[in-house]
């Protein structure tokens, strides 16, 4: 937990505008939000963001935002998406994080459903996304009748973003925030849609407030800790981790727009903290394992002999048993002289917190880091529970489990095995077309989260699946997709997997080469081809068999998989395959390849 917290009144009735004026009084100078551009880097002090905050509210008044209004906001990870999102909360009205990477019509459901009449876009390639969706009488999607752009001067009849700020009566601004109670919407986040269009969930201030505070009572961060914000704020996790708990904290964000610089801003920074979806802590093992292959043979045994005191270490930490003196004094070595030395380059060497959440992460990513003494504390939540709700943490962790409740908050499973939730984080509800709030949980307070899983007898979550993913054989047996790609997933040349087998009398799976280990697996193994054809290289795909053999030799019969196809080309999000938090889009690739799905039943469906 965090030494700074003044907490200015009770929890329950905090907003993030009293948050916003406590770090002002209390944290003025420090660094609130950095960001990245060809002329250097740009800071901003928290006194320095709460004063653009004020000028961007003073400009969205008069543009006659007022309270209770949704704004849509296109922008990635930009400050410009940062300061206008706090501006709009200090006005009462409600920021709507729209995924850059949405398609046409999800853009068209958002903007009528959320009934906002302006957007707040990044350049020119977002503003012509909008103008192609525009009305023949000039009204772009359903109602939208302003857009302001961040990267361009004022076009036609739009308005840009750096006219918008604009000196602001401190009276006005002071009495207008101080109207919002924390019940009222902080935010409504659209769900990504995996099974038809997306959701309106409406998070309060008091939700985000008790989430953060629950957050931070099990973590154990320094003082004003930096944060990468890379994930998008159309996600909650991010809007959690980059904009309400620094402003809980009073942390410092660095903003990054191109994921693809995660890497390097890790490297200058070194932080203390890091989040990633599973899918990145798997690209990120899988360029690590590249680059301890290149080391010479003696430096691969010590790091070798250095994993196993550090996996030793982690599991009597996670079975709350003190390591012996002989484990300790090995681990501190081990730590000391091969893994923060390996780790330093990286900029890993720092991290005393590093989590996941999203989707279930497979055990051996989570082996590999604990072997370079990095314990992934694994989360589970979803939009609905204002993101995590129940954490691993160094107090208490179980690896593979997603942890125990957050406070306040409480679990049970139904008798199908549907994770039920209640407690003080829970949604408001989801938001409906005619600007009313559908109540999302029953009588009792208990909603049904649509996950399986299963709670051990020390209260820890085990996730199995999700509910209407779940793979019925035409034998009647069910089974957890999920559970079969991880299973698949542990041979570190098998990078994305998805299994299929609804209705037919067994699975079959779509599997694709991991873009950082196979080039290298190749090379060690003397294969010179380009990397499109490795899917159909004999010794590829002969270690491929290898790995699905292994994988069913882990599970019982009916979640073997029986024919497989190697695919060339990673799924991503800009592909469509996946959703912008990197998760399967099942129907997307099912619809996709049909064909060759049908194949590989061929005569034996």
């Amino acid at each position: 937990m965090t030494t700074i917290l003044r907490l200015p009144k009770d929890t329950s009735e905090l907003t993030i505008p009293d948050l916003l004026l406590r770090n002002v009084q209390d944290h003025a100078d420090l660094p609130a939000l950095t960001w990245y551009a060809r002329r250097g880097r740009t800071t901003l002090t928290w006194a320095q963001v709460r004063h653009r905050i004020a000028e961007l509210a003073a400009g969205l008044d008069a543009l006659g935002v007022t309270p209770g209004a949704h704004v849509l906001l296109m922008m990635g990870n930009r400050p410009e998406h940062w300061l206008t999102d706090l501006a709009l909360v200090h006005l009462g009205a409600v920021p709507v994080s729209v995924y850059g990477t949405a398609a046409p019509d999800q853009l068209a459901h958002i903007a009528r459903h959320s009934r906002a009449r302006i957007a707040v876009v990044g350049g020119a390639e977002e503003r012509a996304r909008w103008e192609s969706l525009m009305a023949p009488g000039g009204e772009i999607l359903g109602g939208i009748r302003q857009l302001v752009v961040v990267d361009e001067d004022a076009v036609g009849p739009h308005l840009a973003w750096q006219a918008l700020a604009r000196p602001y009566q401190p009276d006005r601004f002071e009495e207008t925030w101080r109207r919002v109670c924390s019940a009222d919407p902080v935010t409504v986040v659209y769900t990504s849609g995996t099974m038809g269009d997306p959701k309106g969930v409406v998070i309060s201030h008091r939700n985000v407030v008790l989430n953060g505070v629950a957050l931070d009572g099990v973590t154990e961060l320094p003082d004003h800790a930096d944060h990468i914000c890379y994930l998008p704020f159309a996600h909650i996790a991010e809007r959690m981790l980059g904009i309400y708990l620094p402003v809980l904290r009073a942390s410092h964000v660095h903003l990054c727009d191109d994921p693809a610089n995660v890497a390097a801003l890790v490297r200058e920074l070194h932080p203390a903290e890091f989040f990633g979806v599973p899918r990145v802590w798997e690209k990120l093992a899988a360029a690590v394992r590249t680059g301890l292959e290149g080391l010479p043979a003696e430096r691969r045994a010590a790091v070798a002999e250095a994993a196993k005191a550090a996996r030793a270490h982690v599991r009597c930490r996670e079975r709350g048993i003190p390591p012996g003196p002989g484990l300790a004094a090995a681990y501190e070595k081990a730590r000391d002289e091969v893994l923060r030395p390996l780790l330093e380059p990286a900029g890993f060497d720092r991290l005393v917190w590093t989590a996941s959440a999203s989707a279930p992460m497979p055990r051996e990513v989570l082996d590999f880091w604990a072997g370079l003494g990095i314990v992934i504390m694994d989360a589970w939540g979803l939009t609905e529970t204002t993101g995590a709700l129940t954490l691993n943490g160094p107090a208490a962790f179980r690896l593979g489990s997603v942890g125990r409740p957050l406070d306040g908050t409480e679990i049970r499973t139904a008798q199908d095995g549907e994770i039920l939730v209640r407690g003080t984080t829970l949604f408001a509800g989801y938001l409906r077309a005619d600007g009313s709030v559908e109540q999302g949980t029953d009588a009792d307070g208990w909603f049904a989260t649509g996950d399986i899983g299963r709670i051990d007898e020390d209260g820890f979550l085990w996730l199995t699946g999700r509910k209407k993913e779940m793979i019925v054989t035409s034998t009647g047996k069910k089974v957890s997709p999920a559970l079969v790609e991880n299973a698949l997933k542990e041979h570190p040349l098998v990078g994305q997997a998805l299994v299929h087998g609804d209705g037919r009398s067994y699975l079959v799976a779509l599997l694709v080469l991991d873009g950082e280990t196979a080039p290298a697996w190749a090379a060690r193994n003397g294969i010179d081809v380009p990397p499109g054809e490795l899917p159909a290289h004999p010794a590829v795909r002969a270690e491929i068999d290898r790995a699905v053999a292994a994988a069913n030799a882990r599970l019982n019969r009916t979640e073997q998989v029986r024919r497989y196809r190697l695919l060339d080309g990673e799924w991503t999000a800009a592909t469509g395959e996946l959703t912008p938090s990197l998760k399967l889009r099942r129907k997307v690739i099912l619809s996709r390849y049909l064909e060759v799905i049908d194949g590989l039943y061929g005569d034996h469906v």
